[in-house]
């Protein structure tokens, strides 16, 4: 009979530990708020003098300290453990929970932990789908050893913190990212002499805010440039290459008037200074003199060109390797007509690749879509190809007419 009641009794206080990490009133708080909070319960509910979490870094070899109760110095002094090393390097590396009756230099990375005089520590990996995202951990500075049952609690914290975080930091990357995109993407260009242009960028609706960009400028020489780019990826860590990829092209662009040597010079920097990273480009000059364009493709698809009085058809080049690819890849420059009264339209490839179809099909529908007496038209007709259906990737348009001479 006294077991039994033990037992109830013993149930009844692991419940109470678990209410009191799962409150729902937590959800009302913001991440920085509702990790406090769940952090100062979690290290009274197990009787611990430290509690903190501890985040990987986007590169995924390192921990750094993000929200702490008792150990804020680790915050504030920004410290980050490898993957690997010491207490929560390992837990982060094994993915599995980790009780250390002892705590001395051999065990812990982070010389925070040794300076408050901890004994014992418990950590559980905080994990997203099987991903490991960090570590949250409790401390101990009196003799000790922490249960099965508290890193069963400390589990219940993991999942709820592992779920806000995540939630947070898509909320803040896509925040992010559509604020970057629209400081570099302005919904109308700059007016450019002999040119009318429009532009469109549109989200995907799976992935979100991605590389695609487009760009549109008046150099020095009088010369004009006109670009569209892909980087491979999506969210805020692909909008920034793009922004670095796109400040590059335009600095690369005052240099030289070719638009291969301009791309070659791209793809180097991108070598060097963005390894890993994969971008398709295509880059368009055009002389303040004569009826003709210049373009190089790096792994894009064909811009859709209609001369005056003509149907569309894609542009009759083959696109060099794209941009990251292999050092030093041969690129070329393709001179073709362009006179007043000439298209180009050109686009990412989220615009014209579908599942249920050949892109070429895609590419075909486009072309038949460009006609218009302004840029404006010819652009919205190319948008209307999206329809209602999800587009899986994002998409950049732009589209040219020209109008008359660039000399003004």
């Amino acid at each position: 009979m006294a077991a039994a009641v033990t037992a109830t009794r013993t149930a009844a206080a692991q419940l109470r530990r678990i209410q009191a990490v799962t409150d729902a009133a937590l959800s009302s708080l913001d991440l920085d708020a509702m990790l406090a909070e769940l952090l100062d319960r979690t290290r009274e509910v197990l009787d611990a003098d430290t509690a903190a979490i501890m985040l990987l870094d986007p590169s995924g070899t390192e921990l750094v300290a993000t929200a702490a109760a008792g150990l804020e110095d680790e915050v504030r002094l920004g410290i980050r453990v490898p993957v690997g090393e010491g207490f929560t390097g390992r837990i982060a590396a094994t993915a599995r929970p980790m009780i250390l009756d002892h705590v001395d230099p051999g065990n812990v990375f982070s010389p925070v932990l040794l300076d408050q005089h901890l004994i014992s520590m418990a950590g559980v990996p905080m994990l997203d789908q099987d991903e490991v995202i960090g570590v949250l951990y409790v401390g101990r500075r009196r003799q000790g050893t922490f249960t099965g049952e508290d890193v069963e609690v400390l589990r219940l914290v993991a999942d709820r913190a592992s779920l806000a975080t995540r939630a947070q930091l898509r909320r803040l990357d896509r925040a992010a990212t559509l604020a970057l995109q629209r400081s570099l993407l302005p919904a109308r260009p700059a007016p450019l002499p002999g040119l009318d242009l429009a532009a469109r960028y549109l989200p995907g609706q799976q992935v979100g805010v991605g590389g695609d960009w487009y760009d549109a400028f008046r150099l020095p020489s009088g010369h004009t440039g006109l670009v569209i780019g892909d980087v491979a990826g999506s969210g805020l860590a692909a909008a920034v290459i793009m922004g670095r990829i796109r400040s590059a092209l335009r600095a690369y662009a005052l240099e030289d008037d070719d638009p291969a040597e301009v791309l070659a010079r791209l793809d180097r920097k991108i070598q060097l200074f963005e390894p890993g990273a994969l971008a398709t480009a295509a880059y368009v000059v055009i002389p303040p003199a004569g009826d003709v364009m210049h373009l190089s493709l790096a792994g894009h698809l064909p811009p859709v060109y209609a001369g005056p009085g003509a149907p569309a058809r894609p542009v009759d080049t083959r696109p060099d390797l794209p941009l990251g690819v292999f050092p030093d890849a041969p690129r070329r420059t393709y001179t073709l007509p362009f006179p007043t009264g000439a298209t180009l339209l050109l686009y990412t490839d989220g615009l014209v690749e579908r599942r249920d179809r050949v892109i070429d099909d895609g590419i075909a529908e486009l072309a038949r879509t460009v006609a218009g007496s302004s840029a404006l038209e010819i652009c919205n007709a190319a948008v209307g190809l999206a329809g209602d259906q999800a587009v899986s990737d994002d998409i950049a348009i732009l589209a040219v007419l020209r109008t008359g001479s660039l000399l003004g």
